[in-house]
């Protein structure tokens, strides 16, 4: 049987003084799911947050007021990330809103339409999928961490890259091959991002989610649930939720592991782990 699952996101919990004004982080992807979680968890923690998506819709709109709730400043603004063209001004026209950003959370991203067989991938559907989940995330950290190297380092407060990735950025799937691949390079392109900000006081973090009970895996949720539930995908037998990543997105962008950067941190209950 599959254990117990923890609430997904929990209430956040009003924050109050100086000490936990943490600036502001943008989370792209921010409206549902994962991104909703890692939104309510940082207001928790102390920051403001930008909530970026690409749908403008009343799940948007309620994701900022739940931020709100917590005490903090919040505002959704749409935008889908594989169009880069004015990057560097839709950055500035947050900042210009709520102040210098000092967490980004990396993570929109998009599934296979369908899955099917490798052989069968369109190059309108590879595209798509590099388009928005390596492509856009590049140039969308790039203007980005431009921002954060043009201001003086904001005191004692930890500045952050964190960029959601996949177990599938290691593990293969043939049938969603271009998501994996897509997932693959955004990986090292964290690494890449670690280096070079790391005298910047910028630290850069992947996180690689298992099985996360979520809309995007709702279409799997029956098929994989008895392999979770016997312990074949994942040691720890549950589905994870968006609030198991939302709080590894909150220690890394608090500052809880401080010598790390450029490290891979999987959040998957064990389903990295090779067994004989």
């Amino acid at each position: 049987m599959l254990v117990e699952q923890p609430d997904s996101i929990a209430e956040p919990v009003p924050v109050q003084g100086e000490r936990l004004r943490r600036g502001l982080a943008i989370v792209t992807g921010g409206r549902r799911g994962i991104g909703r979680a890692i939104c309510c968890e940082l207001a928790a923690a102390g920051f403001d947050v930008a909530v970026v998506d690409v749908v403008d819709d009343a799940s948007a709109h309620d994701t900022v007021e739940i931020v709100r709730s917590a005490g903090r400043n919040a505002g959704f603004y749409r935008r889908d990330i594989s169009d880069t063209a004015d990057n560097p001004e839709f950055v500035a026209r947050i900042e210009n809103d709520f102040g210098a950003v000092t967490c980004l959370v990396n993570n929109a991203g998009i599934q296979v339409a369908v899955r099917g067989d490798l052989l069968d991938v369109t190059v309108e559907s590879f595209d798509r999928l590099v388009g928005v989940n390596l492509r856009g995330t590049f140039f969308f950290t790039q203007a980005v961490a431009r921002a954060m190297l043009a201001r003086p380092e904001p005191g004692s407060r930890e500045r952050s890259i964190i960029t959601i990735t996949s177990a599938n950025a290691g593990l293969v799937s043939p049938e969603k091959g271009p998501y994996c691949i897509s997932k693959a390079g955004l990986s090292m392109a964290s690494q890449q991002f670690a280096v070079r900000l790391a005298d910047g006081g910028i630290r850069v973090h992947e996180i690689r989610p298992g099985l996360i009970q979520t809309d995007m895996t709702a279409d799997v949720f029956e098929k994989y649930s008895a392999q979770v539930a016997s312990g074949q995908l994942s040691a720890i037998r549950r589905w994870g939720q968006p609030g198991d990543i939302a709080r590894g997105v909150s220690a890394l962008a608090t500052g809880a592991i401080p010598f790390s950067t450029g490290d891979i941190y999987h959040i998957g209950g064990g389903m990295q782990l090779h067994r004989l």
